[in-house]
């Protein structure tokens, strides 16, 4: 008998267990090697799941919004059509399958989704006319009620993504019966000085019922669990005013070539970081680890709830208008939750920014790993004295650094925090050098 299970991947290496959010293929459906056959969520990101066999997917254990641990059998993959009802039999009978030779082999992999070869896999497009979609997009169009084999894709490939989606469901619709479409993650990185005093409405974590207790999401979980392990790290905090109008002005100049407020900040700090290696180090029970690269992870709420930290990867060595298309690119991957491993756990020092919605300032907390986490407020209007006895107005924010006080010291911190005004407020066009 050539009976196989399908295993639910460990798709990082904190992730514990996985939630099926859609299966590409149908019970009976013919698979091939290399094949994705089902999206898996992880804690931080969905990702396509390929089988190593070819054959017929003959059941299917975990159904879509469903939860199943790493390595547990989440379906049987038959070699044959003859088998499918061996293997549906053995399913109900709760049997493990394997060959009589061998002992069983996991049979899923998570794909690259951010090849283009992913792109053109990703719904099962080995036979003709099969569907090639982006999860968010699959789970949008169950939401919303909408069929995909209508749809012409825009994505890479002819992929369908969300938008297409959206656009097909409000087309001919009234604005009131239209359906709304969550809104897209918010960067907690903006520009430092917003256009127009208007408060953005925070990303929704789950529908409020009242009197119901919502499941916290896979997200959300994963964000309790880091949290939960910063409680004992003993940190310490240090603030400091930072003018921007240099910063702006360069802003309203380059921002027309694509770059963002996001990508100044972050290269700010990573070329300031070379001067201040240990502020981009990290605590290990065998001493400090000096971190070969600099790259900067910014903080981005997702629409569904939770939190993740997309990395600007040696941020201090990108040109600004590389830094920021990959910066593009890595919040469109983080909409679709489609952004791979290292893309959101080699960060060696964090940015959150709350100051589009006009918070002042406020304490951020240090993510498991790194050593510090800057948070920066709102850029504001002030009355500040000048150096000639006057009185003058200058755009200026607050900085909180959080920073583990087992290896970095105030003194530290303050130096650093010293050197990245200096950079903002005298020298911000050598950003973009």
């Amino acid at each position: 008998m050539s009976i196989h299970e399908v295993f639910m991947p460990a798709l990082s290496s904190t992730m514990t267990e996985g939630k099926i959010v859609s299966w590409v293929k149908s019970p009976g459906d013919k698979v091939e090697k290399g094949e994705t056959v089902v999206v898996v969520e992880s804690d931080k990101a969905d990702m396509d799941v390929e089988t190593f066999y070819e054959g017929f997917l003959a059941h299917i254990i975990v159904e879509a919004g469903e939860t199943a641990p790493v390595g547990s059998a989440i379906a049987f993959i038959a070699e044959t059509e003859a088998e499918i009802e061996q293997a549906k039999s053995l399913a109900n009978s709760g049997g493990a399958a394997a060959t009589p030779t061998s002992s069983p082999e996991p049979v899923a992999a998570t794909a690259s989704a951010a090849t283009p070869a992913l792109a053109s896999q990703n719904g099962s497009n080995h036979k003709e006319g099969r569907l090639v979609a982006s999860p968010r997009a699959r789970k949008l169009a169950k939401e919303l009620k909408v069929d995909l084999t209508t749809l012409q894709g825009s994505g890479p490939h002819g992929r369908i993504v969300a938008e297409d989606v959206e656009a097909l469901s409000n087309k001919g619709k009234q604005p009131a019966a239209a359906p709304v479409a969550p809104p897209a993650p918010v960067p907690i990185s903006a520009p430092v000085a917003p256009p127009a005093p208007r408060t953005p409405a925070p990303a929704p974590v789950a529908a409020a019922v009242p009197g119901q207790t919502v499941p916290l999401t896979t997200f959300q979980n994963a964000v309790v669990r880091n949290m939960v392990a910063t409680i004992s790290v003993p940190v310490f905090r240090v603030g400091y005013t930072i003018t921007t109008d240099g910063l702006d002005k360069l802003y309203k100049q380059i921002k027309s070539k694509g770059v963002t407020m996001t990508a100044l900040l972050a290269k700010a700090v990573a070329v300031t970081l070379q001067k201040h290696p240990l502020l981009n180090a990290s605590y290990s029970d065998q001493g400090i680890v000096y971190h070969s690269d600099i790259n900067i992870s910014v903080a981005v709420a997702m629409d569904d709830g939770g939190l993740i930290t997309p990395v600007l990867q040696n941020a201090d060595a990108v040109d600004i208008y590389s830094l920021s298309r990959t910066w593009k690119s890595l919040v469109e991957r983080a909409r679709a939750k489609q952004l791979q491993p290292q893309e959101y756990n080699s960060g060696t020092f964090t940015l959150s920014n709350l100051g589009m919605f006009g918070v002042d300032k406020f304490d951020a907390i240090l993510p498991p790993g790194q050593g510090s986490i800057l948070a920066i407020g709102a850029s504001r209007p002030q009355v500040v004295a000048t150096p000639d006895g006057l009185f003058g107005v200058r755009q200026q924010m607050e900085v909180n650094i959080t920073s583990d006080h087992r290896i970095i010291y105030g003194a530290h911190a303050a130096a650093f925090l010293q050197d990245l005004a200096k950079l903002i407020e005298t020298n911000p066009q050598s950003l973009t050098m």
